[in-house]
């Protein structure tokens, strides 16, 4: 079980929780309240990092948004930034999976001096990989019809529970190599409760102008990106571009793996966290 902290800064009191011992290494999510069972993506770290797995503002018991402008990348960065100096830290690395990466790739961007390195999983830099035809959001997979269909479902309070918990698998599955690998998912501690008013700010504010490639070259820091070779929410071709993009960056390709390489295969993985070191 992870450690449950708070800090209280200048832009208010942040939860957070702790594992690990070593090099500090920050890691968020921009929608996603995590609690002491951790998350399976921050996981892996915690064997060589001391991990701080932050609630970003409006996620667990962390302050609220005054304003859903506060909710956007450039503020959380801000916050991050106020939790780094009243914990005493001076430099952290920050770790972050699919929209954590997007937030990575920017601190990296906005605020460099205060990390060491930047680690950026099943993420990408613009906009463009929910209009790739691989992407499960996209209109064009052959996922979406059903994709909406469930959503329509899991909103309808009718849909009884046993029906809910099928449909929540058959949506999850469309994300792992295997569904071995989702069952496997499923029997470890792991948290990641979405919020709802961030999702909806990233989902209809945030994405619709986002694209940092043309800023990727000013990165100077160590940077690893990792990718599946099946990912279904940001296909790989986006992994591969961002490696492009940002000089002397080290790609890691997992060729088994669909959104989620830190489960699916597990001892590669951890290979890859090693050598971030």
């Amino acid at each position: 079980m992870w450690e449950q902290g708070f800090i209280e800064t200048e832009r208010g009191i942040f939860e957070y929780f702790t594992a690990g011992q070593g090099e500090p290494l920050a890691a968020a999510h921009l929608y996603m309240a995590f609690d002491k069972r951790g998350s399976l993506s921050a996981n892996p770290f915690a064997k060589h990092y001391k991990v701080y797995l932050i609630n970003t503002r409006g996620a667990g018991h962390s302050v609220s948004a005054e304003n859903e402008n506060q909710l956007s990348m450039e503020e959380i960065i801000k916050d991050l930034e106020a939790i780094r100096t009243a914990l005493n830290i001076k430099k952290w690395a920050f770790a972050g999976h699919s929209t954590g990466g997007m937030l990575a790739l920017q601190y990296a961007i906005e605020a460099p001096d205060s990390l060491t390195k930047i680690i950026a999983g099943c993420t990408a830099a613009s906009k463009e990989y929910a209009e790739h035809k691989n992407c499960i959001y996209c209109s064009k997979n052959k996922h979406f019809s059903r994709i909406i269909e469930i959503m329509e479902l899991l909103n309808n309070p009718n849909t009884a529970r046993e029906e809910r918990q099928k449909l929540g698998h058959e949506w999850d599955l469309m994300s792992f190599y295997s569904e071995d690998n989702l069952i496997e998912a499923r029997k470890r501690p792991n948290s990641g409760r979405t919020v709802g008013e961030n999702l909806d700010y990233f989902r209809k504010v945030e994405v619709k102008n986002y694209d940092i490639r043309s800023q990727l070259k000013n990165i100077k820091l160590p940077t690893y990106i990792y990718a599946g070779r099946y990912d279904a929410q940001c296909p790989v071709e986006f992994g591969i571009e961002m490696a492009e993009l940002i000089s002397h960056s080290h790609l890691t390709i997992f060729e088994k793996s669909n959104h989620n390489p830190f489960i699916e295969e597990e001892e590669k993985f951890s290979e890859f966290v090693e050598m971030t070191l």
